[in-house]
């Protein structure tokens, strides 16, 4: 088991939570992962690390499957303009490799916020460490253990 994985595993029994973590193939996207998993494409929770342009820091915006992060809205929520990640930020702050970061177990915990549509599924899925591996929690849960503030900063269709 991958030291990653293990690191998730780790965070959420000690929140209590019996894991439901589970192996699918390479899952690279959203689609991907719930198809392996037979939900629906938005009850993939999609963790997406920017990095803060004023700060240089990595910050973690938590968001359903499909949808896509509006910039502008994500930057007010940061109060900093945001940019594209290194994989290197990523992997020194949050301890995941680009692909299999979850929202949980994080070296370095960032500033998080997390995808209030995400909140209408009973359960919702999330990479577990690395990109082979997903687990499931309520989402309100998610969003408490991940430290995330409940936001609206997706693009608006």
């Amino acid at each position: 088991m991958s030291k990653s994985l293990k690191r998730v595993r780790a965070t959420l029994e000690a929140a209590g939570i019996t894991p439901d973590i589970r192996e699918t193939a390479l899952a690279r996207t959203a689609q991907d992962a719930a198809t392996a998993l037979g939900c629906a494409v938005d009850q993939i929770a999609k963790s997406i690390v920017l990095r803060g342009e004023d700060s240089g820091k990595a910050l973690l915006f938590i968001t359903a499957g499909a949808q896509q992060i509006d910039l502008a809205r994500a930057s007010a929520l940061a109060e900093e303009a945001l940019g594209k990640a290194e994989a290197a930020l990523i992997r020194a702050q949050t301890g995941f490799a680009i692909g299999g970061v979850a929202p949980v177990g994080h070296i370095t915990p960032p500033r998080a916020w997390f995808d209030r549509s995400l909140l209408k599924f009973p359960l919702v899925w999330a990479a577990a460490g690395t990109p082979h591996h997903v687990f499931s929690l309520d989402p309100q849960k998610m969003a408490e253990l991940s430290d995330a503030q409940v936001s609206d900063f997706v693009e608006i269709s």
